[in-house]
């Protein structure tokens, strides 16, 4: 009994240990995959947190108000998760279809690509995406039940950017309008379509409110664009880094990065949000070692036991977003704590 009772907790420490890997690597190697490995995986997970973070931060700004329901924030929170996971499947189905990613892309190299990968076929991935869309709308009938019409429109505004981020006739992508696109979803349209869902109204200061961390995220893809200058401008697709060059996408990258403090300073001094927000302002030695890093050329291969290569420059901007994004949100609990 005792022998069958350790093996059976060796198999689960195993899968947690697989599926934490996933979530911080999106690497496991074959022998240990398992169907919620793959999951993780092919959603990339690992950069899912900066949606929860979206979502955090329009939840506690609510709870400042009358009367927030915690339910429908739950709800939208959950709809936020399952929309980014369907976005990333979107952007890797019409990549595939219109040449974009091969065998050979950047996006097949730093972690698996469903298809590419041989673990979904075209058929199956398109199939994911419209069960993940279909949960998603149910959330937002039910949401529209009880909040009203903003619901639909924020929700509809959000899924027109994620799917046109790659697909035709748009390709917002293509035309230097992606990083925008991503500014606008993970700022405006996450932190005040979930405050709204919250709180059920909408302030004109929340939508000011929602600038901080929308400037961060806007610095992981900027990163991440930069990482793939050379692939993209061979392939025709004119994100911001190839229209500006990668020195001028590197020095406006690091602008951004110091924008974020700025902007959350002036707003606390504005008296938008609470001062307990200054919380971000321990991430500056974080932000120093990243705009170091920024400073100096891309290495030719990647260090001992780095996961995510090719990738380079959106790594330190993705932990520099984890570390100011959790003093943000943590900020913004004390402050809605102190308040009671």
């Amino acid at each position: 009994m005792n022998v069958a009772v350790s093996n059976r907790g060796e198999r689960v420490g195993s899968k947690l240990r697989n599926w934490k890997q996933a979530m911080l690597t999106m690497q496991v190697p074959d022998e240990r995959l398992d169907l919620v490995s793959r999951w993780l995986i092919m959603t990339r997970t690992a950069v899912t947190p900066m949606t929860l973070t979206s979502g955090l931060i329009g939840g506690l700004l609510a709870s400042h108000a009358s009367h927030p329901n915690w339910l429908y924030f739950a709800l939208a929170l959950v709809g936020l998760w399952l929309a980014h996971a369907s976005n990333n499947l979107t952007n890797d189905y019409f990549d595939l279809v219109n040449g974009v990613d091969t065998a050979s892309a950047p996006r097949a190299l730093y972690a698996p690509h469903p298809v590419l990968a041989g673990w979904l076929s075209r058929r199956q991935l398109m199939l994911a995406i419209a069960v993940l869309n279909l949960i998603d709308a149910a959330i937002m009938g039910v949401l529209f039940l009880v909040r009203g019409w903003p619901v639909v429109a924020f929700g509809v505004m959000g899924l027109f950017i994620s799917v046109f981020y790659v697909a035709p006739p748009l390709r917002l992508k293509h035309h230097g309008l992606g990083e925008p696109g991503v500014f606008i979803v993970w700022g405006p349209l996450m932190v005040c379509g979930t405050y709204y869902v919250t709180a059920g109204a909408l302030p004109g200061s929340i939508w000011l409110a929602s600038i901080p961390y929308a400037i961060l995220v806007t610095t992981v893809l900027f990163g991440k664009h930069i990482d793939k200058t050379p692939y993209d401008s061979a392939q025709n697709v004119r994100t911001l880094p190839v229209i500006l060059g990668e020195q001028h996408a590197l020095l406006l990258n690091e602008a951004l990065m110091v924008l974020f403090y700025a902007v959350t300073v002036g707003l606390v001094l504005g008296g938008v949000i609470g001062l307990w927000a200054l919380l971000v302002l321990a991430a500056l030695p974080m932000l120093r070692r990243t705009l170091a890093l920024y400073s100096q050329p891309k290495p030719q291969k990647p260090p001992a036991g780095y996961p995510v290569w090719p990738l380079w420059y959106v790594s330190a901007a993705f932990v520099h977003t984890r570390r100011a994004g959790a003093l943000l949100v943590l900020g913004l609990l004390l402050n809605a704590v102190m308040s009671r």
